[in-house]
């Protein structure tokens, strides 16, 4: 799919999905995933435009969605139905929950290297150090 002329957008960012012939149990076709939600599949087709959803393609081309971007859609849906978000704050807020997994996966790795370092210190018999002073000692004979 090219740019759209009219609205300046291109295709969603990304790769597409390959979806391999035996696999296809997992996925729902767009016509599905619509009814289930009430929605137009030109409403879905307008989401994949904007980025929000990247549905996987079958080898014909066909849009096939996986349960995470069927759970995306709900939080899409969520956002723009029951809170009247438009969809320019939908991408701003989906791009900060992808932050945000983003970082607490990184303080989550570094919490363990800490509890390491700790439980490393708390036992000195496996990292035994021996303390020597510096300078010269100095005995005093009274």
């Amino acid at each position: 799919m090219q740019d759209d002329e009219r609205t300046g957008k291109g295709r969603a960012s990304g790769p597409v999905k390959a979806v391999p012939v035996g696999l296809r149990e997992e996925y729902v076709l767009i016509g599905v995933v619509a009814k289930r939600f009430g929605v137009h599949p030109q409403t879905l087709r307008l989401y994949e435009r904007e980025g929000l959803i990247r549905p996987a393609r079958s080898s014909g081309n066909t849009r096939l969605y996986d349960r995470e971007t069927v759970e995306r859609l709900e939080i899409i849906l969520t956002l723009t139905r029951d809170l009247g978000v438009n969809l320019a704050g939908v991408e701003v807020i989906l791009d900060l929950r992808t932050r945000l997994a983003r970082m607490e996966g990184e303080v989550g790795r570094m919490m363990e290297a800490i509890r390491a370092v700790a439980k490393e210190r708390a036992n000195p018999s496996t990292n035994a150090l021996a303390l020597r002073p510096k300078g010269a000692l100095a005995i005093r004979y009274e």
